[in-house]
């Protein structure tokens, strides 16, 4: 008996909240450059080792109502907010698309992306122990979703990566050599949406900056602007209507 959907949205529920928990402690502990691996899980202020039942997704936060149990120190909201947010993005990733191969590329993506744009927004830095494997997993899958058109998620992925290149190498204070290896993964997973992903993640990065230059003026020259909250905004409308805005394109434009 084959399950229904609603089971795998479930499933992919679950286990986006447990991968979400685990990028709560990647976003503290990698730019501090500290293990991801050893010790575990503790509380910040006071050391103290979270037990199984404080290491509960979401529940465990509402339940100690947002502090330690042992020094009583305020746990940030933001632990539940990624949590949440890992667990939703993935479970609609297989409403969407499916308990497929195509769906797993997506939600792999989706569950990327929440800890890149925190870590990305509050250090300016990139991290390639998510990301580089994350590339390589959702090039696997998205092959895998449509092994005749193989060569769809590698061109994309490498076209994405050497035109991030090229613009990193032109103007490297405009732009983080991270960037450049999150473009393999988007490429990888989204394919010939990477495009639209692109030109929205460039339009949308131009507006903020000209909105900057307004209020700012020449002061905004100086302000560095981290680039994957535009990629992963350019990824996630790409994801759903990255089709629709190509075929429009063609209709319009060709």
């Amino acid at each position: 008996m084959i399950a229904p959907l609603g089971y795998w949205v479930a499933v992919a529920g679950v286990l986006g909240l447990a991968v979400g928990s685990f990028s709560t402690l990647a976003v503290y502990r990698w730019p501090r450059g500290e293990s991801l691996a050893a010790p575990g899980s503790r509380c910040t202020a006071c050391g103290h080792a979270l037990r199984p039942f404080e290491l509960i997704p979401v529940l465990s936060w509402l339940l100690l109502r947002g502090r330690c149990r042992s020094c009583g120190a305020a746990v940030s909201p933001r632990y539940p907010a990624i949590e949440l947010a890992s667990g939703g993005l993935a479970a609609l990733a297989i409403a969407t698309f499916g308990p497929t191969w195509r769906g797993v590329a997506a939600a792999l993506l989706l569950l990327v992306l929440v800890p890149v744009v925190v870590i990305d927004l509050e250090h300016r830095l990139i991290p390639d122990v998510i990301v580089l494997p994350a590339a390589a997993l959702g090039l696997a899958a998205a092959v895998a979703a449509d092994p005749s058109c193989w060569w769809v998620p590698v061109a994309a992925a490498a076209g994405a990566a050497v035109f991030l290149g090229l613009l990193w190498l032109a103007y490297p204070a405009g732009m983080g050599f991270g960037d450049v290896k999150l473009a393999l993964l988007l490429g990888a997973v989204l394919g010939a949406s990477i495009i639209p992903a692109l030109a929205l993640a460039f339009v949308s990065g131009a507006l903020l900056g000209v909105v900057l230059l307004l209020r700012l003026g020449p002061r905004a020259r100086k302000t560095a602007l981290p680039f994957a909250p535009f990629l992963a905004g350019g990824a996630l409308v790409a994801l759903w209507a990255g089709p629709a805005l190509i075929d429009w394109y063609g209709r319009s434009f060709g």
